[in-house]
């Protein structure tokens, strides 16, 4: 059977202490697996032609150019209808026609940008769900290295006690020598 010496010793310890980080790094590639995989690979988002519709009311009816053709396409039909001579104006003074066109644009108009609004509500979510995750992962990271420095202190406070020990034993194994008659 063969005895160990104290650098064996040493070596046998290193290479324990390198077995124990790279479990622990393992187990928090495991742990992270999931997070990771979520955030560089979202699932695909299934929108629907009414979403997608609802999406380019809200980006075009939300807009200042929407806005500023409203006014002047409005402008224009109530000079046409004031101004015109009364055979040809089709929409006279209370401007009724001009009313109903409105509500017909405005009617569907609002529930549509509600949609459009949830919509984004929903995206903000997920994205506030991946913050999360990356926190969470972050955290997973700063536990991790935590062990990692817990354990690589431990051991070299090991490592210290044990070479304090042999440099204290070592005078009087010394001395046992010495004292102890060479045989011939």
């Amino acid at each position: 059977m063969k005895k160990h010496t104290p650098i064996d010793q040493l070596f046998n310890d290193q290479k324990a202490r390198i077995s124990k980080l790279q479990h622990i790094v393992e187990q928090a590639m495991r742990e992270e697996k999931p997070i990771l995989s979520n955030l560089t690979h979202p699932p695909l988002e299934a929108i629907s032609r009414g979403q997608r519709l609802a999406d380019r009311v809200a980006g075009s009816g939300g807009s200042w150019s929407f806005i500023l053709l409203f006014v002047i396409v409005l402008t224009a039909w109530i000079l046409f209808n004031s101004f015109a001579p009364a055979r040809d104006g089709f929409d006279p003074y209370p401007f009724i026609l001009m009313d109903l066109v409105l509500s017909f644009i405005a009617a569907p108009q609002a529930p549509v940008i509600m949609m459009s609004q949830n919509r984004q509500e929903e995206k903000e979510r997920k994205r506030s769900e991946n913050d999360y995750l990356i926190h969470l992962k972050a955290e997973l990271e700063v536990r991790s290295l935590h062990r990692k420095m817990d354990l690589l202190l431990q051991d070299d406070i090991k490592i210290l006690f044990d070479v304090q020990e042999k440099r204290i034993k070592l005078p009087a194994d010394i001395d046992t020598k010495l004292a102890r008659p060479s045989e011939p």
